[in-house]
């Protein structure tokens, strides 16, 4: 005998399939919009090259060599510009467009990282932290340029 599969299953597949591709879709924060040189993403233990079109995810390390220098832009319409030799880490990324309302938080290990903060920042000052090994900056205003030695 052969079942076949009701309409409350099928509803139920493509609810739990459209799920599926939103939450792919939403776990982009951001986009490299500017590479030059050395520029690697590490995300789950891969490698995978950090060229322009790139689309970032919150826990991505960004890496660039003597010669690189990336250029990205945030969801919420932040700019990060790293320089060479850096190694920065996308610890924490939360945005809701509607209001503007979320949380950035990002570690520069070393290397260089110059910030314009977006509607993040702006919105409330307090939800956008860089840290350094030796310092975690609270960003109260829109630009910033901070370095971190090896």
């Amino acid at each position: 005998m052969r079942r076949r599969i009701g309409h409350p299953c099928r509803t139920l597949l493509a609810a739990s399939a459209l799920g599926l591709a939103l939450s792919a879709g939403a776990a982009d924060i951001g986009q490299i919009k500017v590479a030059k040189g050395q520029v690697a993403i590490e995300r789950g233990g891969q490698a995978l090259p950090g060229e322009v079109g790139a689309r970032l995810q919150a826990a991505d390390v960004l890496k660039t060599g003597a010669d690189g220098s990336v250029g990205i832009t945030m969801s919420d319409n932040s700019l990060l510009s790293a320089g060479p030799n850096s190694i920065l880490v996308l610890d924490r990324y939360a945005f809701d467009p509607t209001t503007s309302q979320g949380q950035f938080d990002a570690s520069l290990q070393k290397g260089s990282l110059a910030v314009i903060s977006g509607r993040i920042a702006k919105q409330s000052p307090d939800a956008m932290k860089v840290r350094t090994p030796s310092s975690i900056l609270g960003v109260r205003g829109t630009e910033f340029v901070v370095s971190a030695d090896d």
